[in-house]
């Protein structure tokens, strides 16, 4: 005879008192061990079934809401809870900035453990809806069934194209409408949707790895510039016909590109992008400086967040016009262009070739001749014989990726003793981390938390560091 299972721990009146990371609240039981729950507010009182017991903590799933937190507002989409994004719609946008500045405060207490001069206080979006410039959109012929139509007769049998909900690689929620794109981003979705339907093009059958309908990818500009980029299984009569008939019905396209996807992933960015219509890029302005955005080009995501991101660098960076600076992991050199007029020169490493080769394009188009690129990975590149050939830097601006910095670049920052380091993330905690290692020989003056993308648990974190 099998053993019993052992019933998990299903809890009553428990308070939500606090945020964690990608966007969970959290409580504490009877005997003190965190409990965390998802699609919760802090202040919520509610039930929750443990779903994942550990030893210092466990998960949970939220069962019901005994008394709502007064931080709680209706979410405005109908597809809230569902399609993977947007975690913070229950809550008042005032709320979400509190939560994402606990994030920011807890990781420099938890983790960097270093003294901070100032926390100030997080730099909110003006706009909170509509705010993406690039949203990409899944084809399925499996539809993702809502938690009220399982038991049913209802059928996932259904040409959809949305998002997929978190752990369903094979089902994608058929979205309506999307809140974080402004159009022509709604329209061209459907219209496409509807072109391939009317065309009787197979949607993809993500576990068979078949049908014709993968993908696609919307990119708007603030300068009324829109790309749009297909993904299909094969290059053959129906793609002609598809993208002919989308420019016919779609004018408001400014740059049309396909991608042939036989991988059994989606990932796009290392397929080959063929021009179809239009112009090869489109356009965006941040603050006084244009860029050319190709298919494959890095860019921030919230353009009018960006500016205020980068107006916090350059004024971290207190440059009086004389500076040798290093922008580390410069992507198509966006941060560095956008100080170049304040400082002597710049000097960008980027590790992705193509978007090095977009800076260059992007500082000629703007005039700007103190920049210089160089394509390569950045512990690699930054060594003693870069810097002694660019010279010694003045401030170092840094903007990694999540992972945060090699321990081999923060070695080179701490041997350079470059007297002001600015320092972006993505991550608040591997920035912490950072900040603790580098805190060797550099103090941190002050953190500024940013919010680039609202209703969801993502925050940006700028700070500076000053060599003692």
């Amino acid at each position: 005879m099998g053993r019993r299972k052992k019933q998990k721990p299903f809890y009553k009146n428990l308070e939500i008192t606090g945020v964690a990371d990608k966007g969970k609240g959290f409580g504490r039981n009877e005997e003190g061990k965190i409990i965390f729950v998802k699609k919760v507010a802090v202040g919520d009182v509610v039930s929750a079934q443990v779903i994942k017991k550990r030893k210092d903590y466990s998960e949970a799933v939220l069962k019901e809401i005994e008394t709502p937190s007064p931080d709680r507002v209706q979410p405005f989409c109908k597809h809230y809870g569902v399609c993977g994004g947007c975690q913070y719609q229950h809550v008042s946008y005032d709320a979400q900035k509190k939560y994402k500045a606990s994030i920011v405060e807890d990781a420099m207490r938890r983790i960097a453990k270093v003294p901070i001069g100032e926390i100030l206080p997080i730099l909110g979006a003006e706009k909170t809806q509509y705010y993406r410039n690039k949203l990409e959109f899944a084809f399925s012929c499996k539809r993702w069934l809502t938690a009220d139509e399982i038991n049913t007769d209802a059928t996932n049998e259904e040409d959809v194209v949305g998002f997929h909900p978190p752990g369903a690689f094979d089902k994608v929620v058929d979205v309506e409408h999307c809140y974080l794109q402004e159009e022509p981003s709604n329209e061209i979705r459907d219209t496409i949707k509807a072109i391939a339907q009317e065309q009787n093009l197979p949607f993809w059958e993500a576990r068979k790895n078949e049908g014709f309908m993968r993908q696609v990818m919307i990119r708007t500009s603030s300068l009324g510039d829109t790309m749009v980029i297909m993904g299909v299984y094969d290059d053959d009569e129906r793609l002609t016909k598809l993208m002919d008939e989308i420019v016919k019905r779609l004018p408001s396209i400014t740059s049309l590109y396909y991608c042939v996807n036989q991988k059994v992933n989606d990932f796009m960015l290392d397929l080959d992008m063929i021009l179809y219509n239009g112009e090869p890029q489109i356009t965006e302005q941040l603050g006084h400086v244009k860029f050319k955005i190709g298919p494959k080009s890095f860019f921030q995501t919230n353009t009018n967040q960006a500016k205020e991101l980068y107006d916090v660098v350059v004024k971290f960076a207190n440059l009086k016009g004389t500076e040798n600076v290093y922008d580390l992991y410069t992507g198509l050199g966006s941060i560095a262009q956008y100080v170049a007029q304040n400082c002597q020169k710049v000097t960008g490493i980027e590790e992705i070739a193509p978007a090095i080769e977009d800076a260059k394009k992007n500082a000629v188009m703007n005039g700007i001749d103190n920049c210089t690129f160089y394509a390569g990975d950045v512990k690699v590149i930054l060594n003693d014989a870069f810097i002694e050939k660019h010279g010694k830097p003045d401030l170092i601006i840094t903007d990694p990726p999540r992972a945060g910095m090699s321990k081999e670049v923060v070695a080179t920052l701490l041997e350079s003793e470059t007297p002001r380091i600015v320092y972006v993330s993505c991550n608040p905690a591997t920035q912490a981390r950072d900040l603790q290692l580098l805190h060797e020989k550099y103090d941190i003056e002050k953190v500024q938390p940013v919010d680039m993308f609202p209703h969801t648990h993502h925050i940006e974190s700028v700070a500076l560091l000053t060599k003692r």
